[in-house]
């Protein structure tokens, strides 16, 4: 039997003022799962996640979190689910070391700051003001301060943003060492390496609208599938002893180079054609299509219009 999701959402609806935010959407995220929500500025995102978080009241729909209503069951949920929200802000006098003793006062089970907060690259600044920390680090207290009562479930929007890539590195090692130890978490991003590295499944949003669900690799192969391979040959052949296998689909010359797009076993189906014909390939490299990839194609659009929500 399988297990009971950890969060669902069906047929959520926000708008603002005759603006649809939020526009019909369901998912479900599986217990210690990390799902990515991805998608362009405005797309939905935050406003889908503070729904789940009980801070907005969806216009119609349902959310469930861990069997909980985020507003009926408000005070339940808060002692089991973490959040860092993109925009967040605390007061600029207290010191760190305040602001950790008192949200772990919040929990009656809380984390090992000192652990935290020296995976986070923040050991040395108990004793220093909110205000006189830099934005990045900033940013590293506050998902601190959303792990530290260790949740069942968090959700996380936008956690790297503003941190330099070794700082980005070492909070992706938290986030896989928190999900190992059975949270479930819920990421939105617009680092498309960081949801390829992290999450288990993603869902594209457009325009408010999930616009596809799938494993990073799976979303990747199905938007923007093909394959190419580079190589040197070792000498002169006819486009077409590659043209005429079935997984090629086209052959570029760049100078010496030869660029072969198409899918399947490419590298094997072109050296294999290559060694028959007396031939090798040299200086071969690979290259298959990203999550990028496939988030540009499945976000693809003209200019916004006017009406466009400025929410994420």
């Amino acid at each position: 039997m399988n297990a009971a999701p950890a969060i669902e959402v069906s047929h959520l609806y926000k708008s603002y003022q005759g603006t649809i935010a939020v526009d019909d959407v369901s998912f479900d995220v599986a217990p210690g799962e990390i799902f990515g929500l991805i998608g362009p500025n405005g797309a939905g995102k935050t406003t889908m996640i503070e729904c789940v978080l009980g801070l907005r009241s969806p216009d119609s729909g349902r959310v469930r979190v861990l069997g909980l209503d985020p507003d009926a069951d408000r005070e339940r949920l808060h002692q089991i689910v973490g959040a860092q929200l993109q925009q967040s802000a605390l007061p600029g006098l207290l010191k760190v070391g305040e602001i950790l003793g008192l949200y772990r006062s919040f929990y009656q089970n809380p984390a090992d700051a000192g652990e935290l907060l020296g995976v986070l690259g923040l050991a040395g600044k108990l004793k220093k003001r909110y205000m006189s920390l830099s934005g990045g680090q900033q940013q590293r207290l506050s998902i601190a301060l959303a792990l530290i009562g260790r949740p069942e479930v968090a959700l996380l929007d936008e956690m790297t943003t503003g941190l330099d890539p070794q700082a980005r590195r070492d909070t992706s090692d938290l986030i896989a060492a928190v999900r190992d130890r059975g949270t479930t978490i819920v990421l939105v991003t617009h680092y498309m390496e960081e949801a390829e590295r992290l999450c288990d499944r993603v869902a594209v949003i457009d325009r408010g609208r999930i616009v596809a669900t799938g494993s990073p690799a799976g979303l990747a192969q199905r938007a923007g599938g093909s394959r190419q391979v580079r190589f040197v040959p070792s000498g002169p052949f006819d486009d077409q002893l590659l043209t005429r296998l079935p997984e090629v689909a086209g052959v570029v010359r760049n100078g010496r180079q030869v660029v072969v797009s198409g899918s399947g076993d490419l590298v094997s189906a072109v050296i294999a054609a290559l060694t028959l014909a007396g031939l090798a390939a040299r200086e071969v490299t690979m290259e298959s299509a990203t999550l990028e990839d496939a988030y540009l194609r499945l976000t693809e659009r003209g200019p916004h219009n006017g009406g466009a929500v400025s929410r994420q």
